[in-house]
């Protein structure tokens, strides 16, 4: 998961809203890294329901941009292109969450995006691309991120995380001054498929250090969630954006 804070004592940055102390080898979760490391095709779970049928070419109906269906259901996106990005993606626009520049696209998602949840993505690499960089931010950073988590996350890490996380915040000190965040700096696929992507970010730290962590998205319920293992791998640093694909709102 992805970590957005400078740390001053650490080479691996911790997240300013993992309060005090809750940084655990189960949830080593933050702004940079966002979980995952190997492709897992399976998780527990009912909302980790059979795979929903590919998106058609047909925009999106009217009035569904920003909103859904009252069922719950996403509305038909117009992104349908299979091709993994190997440029910075056209039509993304970027704005902050809780200081972190997340990006978001017309034709690829989040078609419906409230205070904390955003969600509705396309079932195209672009898609998971999106989804992967506003889910691994706004679990950890949400206020309501228990709600979050339960919608967006699956694998058989993640109950050990609400559980892990929650214990910690009822005797955690209040919180301090919050660290600068991370900020994405680019990406790279390493594999996609329709049910199943693996996307490493790297983010970029104010003192100007870069960190690599690999997600893996899976289609899920009609959407891509993050998956959550149950050995989540840490970030990684990296040297540069070579063999990257530049990419970032700030």
């Amino acid at each position: 998961m992805a970590e957005p804070a400078d740390a001053a004592a650490a080479d691996e940055p911790r997240s300013p809203w993992l309060r005090t102390g809750f940084v655990t080898a189960a949830a080593f979760v933050g702004f940079v890294a966002v979980v995952g490391g190997a492709v897992v095709a399976t998780s527990g779970g009912s909302d980790e329901a059979a795979a929903a049928p590919p998106a058609t070419s047909s925009a999106p109906p009217p009035g569904a941009t920003g909103a859904h269906a009252s069922d719950g259901t996403c509305p038909t996106l117009a992104d349908t292109r299979q091709g993994v990005p190997t440029a910075e993606p056209a039509g993304v626009t970027w704005a902050l969450y809780d200081g972190v520049a997340l990006p978001a696209s017309k034709a690829a998602g989040p078609a419906d995006t409230g205070k904390d949840l955003a969600r509705c993505y396309a079932r195209t690499p672009l898609g998971a691309l999106l989804a992967s960089s506003q889910i691994s931010v706004r679990y950890l950073a949400a206020d309501d991120w228990k709600s979050v988590t339960r919608a967006q996350t699956v694998g058989a890490g993640r109950d050990s995380y609400l559980a892990d996380r929650a214990a910690a915040e009822k005797t955690a000190a209040p919180d301090g001054d919050r660290p600068a965040h991370g900020q994405i700096a680019g990406f790279r696929f390493v594999t996609y498929h329709d049910t199943t992507a693996v996307i490493e970010t790297v983010w970029r730290f104010p003192a100007g250090q870069l960190q690599a962590a690999t997600t893996t998205m899976l289609w899920r319920a009609g959407d891509w969630r993050l998956e959550y293992p149950a050995d989540p791998a840490a970030p990684t640093p990296v040297d540069s954006l070579a063999g990257y694909v530049s990419w970032g709102g700030v």
